[in-house]
């Protein structure tokens, strides 16, 4: 046995043994210390960089990894066997993804104001926001020699009193708690209660100055986390946090989370990252900072992707990769707080959004319910832009939806000096036509060491537009900035080494370009594909919602310019920030709107694109820039010539 200590920025170290020959990212995931790895072990991505600060391990060089890099002790933790006892820096931006992603999560006064402005969307439609919860005060006659009425009918019997309902059913926790509760607080305490089909369930007994019911929305993202503590009987936010899922360890997407999973104890590992390692301390940190317990959350609303909505339960969500493609549940109604591995009451009601197929889940029909298109008569489109992309097309009569498989470069996989929203990401470029000089934003304000997507989008829009690069995404231009390798592959550099806050240049390869422009073609030729199966063109549309934590950054503009989004009027986009989120509230907070969502599931088409034969002939014309149909892009066409 060998002895490994990982050190990381402001945390203690971390110390274990390893057998010879064990994994050092594998040793990481069991040790809990995060470590970014988006192809989950793959030696792909070359993400789960550390260094070797004391000691060996047995590795060799890649691509991922330059020769003063190698040189300093870096390594691929993905491509490392322990063969010695070593110490291993795990560098700040290794683990970033787990606390300082930039996530939309109502922390900024944009992000409020939408979430206000949608909830009040949703009341003009006519959902009306409340719930079957309710705090209810009872004073009971105290037990005499001549009134010897158990505990439990006697309360019974004063709530059937109070509210009509004839049956009320009384859990074995609070049954429990009755005797002793009732004569501290003679006989006189308020109920928190629920009613469903004229049965009122008691969920808890609390004193009489208690005044607010707690409920908990979370959206459960594949790459991060956000959640809410909310007074279900008013819909006053109480508290709000967000964090990165801690199974990004296991994979940036759903496909390597379930490969995952079928390992031995992989549904233990994946639902304890969600839950024990991601949702509980969010969850106790909120209700620490407004002097609550866990257990008194009475609701529970979770919104996230079908896959998602599997490993959080603890469910086999192998077949939902597989054809036929069939997930264990669309809908699942009857689930309590005594089964799931988070600390809220017991008998708190949990609600999981329904999925509609298996690459398009609750998130995204809460998030059809946020972007109001049932509303509307006219034709809109709803597209939430993450580490997978969804879309929903249709009005106020019909929806469609479907999923691509973008891959994760969005969230800045598959690209070589890519990383996720977080401190030291590029978010913002412009390039000079002229100079070919760039100049841009960083998240955190301080030095770049990788771009996100919404950087890499504006960077391919840019060299496209200054003609740096042609519609295959090949260097056409020669300056200080663009650069070859000795294969001859061109990169343009954003920032040399000596400006950026790592140990080599942030660039954008033709490779990177490459595998971004097949990011974007997926989701341009996935809105065509059912544009098309409707015998409808780009130009019907009124109005594009964009949701999702990519959203927020994107400059519409370039979208459209480089092809990923339809060539329509800007003023029909409008960003409309976490819906899965604000669904996930609404559906806490409303009973209308819990029912508004479950209606709209089951009404909407599930187009599997795989199924579809005009898909890949539309993803194939679309893997250009803009488009090898130029008049899909009239706008793109003009400011070239101009």
């Amino acid at each position: 046995m060998y002895k490994v200590v990982f050190k990381q920025t402001g945390m203690n170290d971390v110390v274990i043994d390893a057998n010879p020959g064990e994994i050092l990212l594998d040793l990481a995931k069991k040790a809990n210390v995060p470590i970014d790895a988006p192809c989950s072990g793959n030696v792909s991505c070359g993400k789960c960089k550390i260094r070797v600060a004391e000691g060996t391990v047995e590795s060799t060089i890649t691509r991922h990894l330059s020769k003063s890099e190698w040189e300093e002790g870096y390594r691929l933790a993905c491509n490392s066997k322990i063969c010695a006892d070593c110490v291993i820096d795990v560098p700040d931006i290794a683990s970033a993804y787990q606390s300082r992603m930039k996530i939309a999560d109502l922390s900024s006064y944009q992000e409020v104001k939408l979430f206000n402005d949608i909830q009040k969307g949703i009341e003009q439609a006519g959902i009306v926001f409340t719930t079957d919860m309710k705090l209810i005060q009872v004073k009971l006659d105290e037990p005499t020699m001549d009134d010897t009425m158990p505990d439990n009918e006697r309360l019974e019997r004063a709530l059937k009193e109070l509210t009509g309902i004839k049956r009320v059913y009384i859990p074995f926790e609070i049954l429990i708690k009755l005797p002793v509760f009732m004569r501290e607080h003679g006989f006189e305490f308020k109920c928190v209660t629920q009613t469903y089909q004229n049965l009122l369930t008691v969920l808890d007994i609390v004193e009489t100055t208690e005044e607010k019911i707690y409920g908990f929305a979370v959206d459960i993202g594949t790459t991060s986390v956000t959640g809410l503590i909310v007074d279900v009987l008013t819909g006053k936010i109480q508290a709000k946090a967000s964090t990165g899922n801690g199974q990004i360890r296991y994979g940036a997407d759903v496909i390597n989370r379930i490969i995952q999973q079928g390992k031995p104890g992989g549904i233990d590992h994946l639902r304890d990252a969600v839950c024990d390692e991601t949702i509980t301390p969010m969850l106790q940190n909120m209700c620490q900072s407004i002097d609550i317990e866990p257990g008194q959350i009475y609701r529970m609303c979770v919104a996230s992707n079908t896959t998602m909505n599997h490993l959080f339960l603890g469910i086999p969500a192998e077949n939902v990769r597989l054809e036929p493609f069939v997930p264990t549940y669309f809908e699942y109604k009857t689930l309590f707080g005594r089964s799931i591995d988070v600390p809220i009451n017991p008998n708190a009601k949990v609600i999981i959004a329904p999925n509609i197929g298996s690459y398009v889940g609750g998130d995204i029909t809460a998030g059809t319910l946020a972007s109001l298109i049932w509303t509307k008569p006219e034709y809109s489109i709803f597209i939430d832009l993450g580490t997978n992309g969804e879309i929903v097309f249709g009005n106020s009569d019909f929806f469609m939806s479907c999923a691509c498989s973008a891959g994760p470069a969005f969230e800045g996989g598959d690209i070589s000096c890519g990383m996720r929203a977080s401190d030291g990401a590029i978010e913002k470029v412009h390039i000079d036509k002229d100079t070919m000089e760039p100049t841009y934003s960083v998240i955190g304000d301080t030095k770049p060491v990788g771009i996100c997507g919404s950087g890499i989008i504006d960077i391919i829009a840019e060299l496209f537009r200054t003609g740096i690069i042609n519609g295959k995404g090949k260097f056409i231009r020669e300056g200080k900035r663009v650069v070859h390798d000795e294969h001859g592959t061109g990169s343009y550099v954003v920032a040399f080494q000596e400006e950026a806050g790592s140990v080599k240049d942030v660039l954008l390869s033709e490779v990177d370009i490459d595998n971004f422009i097949r990011a974007k073609g997926a989701i341009f030729s996935a809105i065509r594909c059912m544009l098309s199966l409707l015998d409808l063109e780009v130009d019907v549309i009124e109005n594009v919602y964009v949701a999702g934590g990519i959203g927020s950054g994107i400059n519409m503009e370039n979208a459209i310019m480089i092809g990923m989004l339809p060539d329509v009027p800007l003023e029909k986009y409008k960003y409309i920030g976490n819906s899965s989120l604000i669904g996930s509230f609404c559906m806490l907070t409303s009973t209308q709107a819990y029912n508004k969502v479950f209606e709209m599931a089951r009404n909407m088409t599930y187009v599997e694109l795989s199924n579809q034969p005009s898909y890949m002939d539309d993803f194939v014309g679309a893997c250009f820039l803009p488009h090898t149909q130029e008049t899909l892009f009239p706008s793109v066409v003009e400011k070239l010539n101009s």
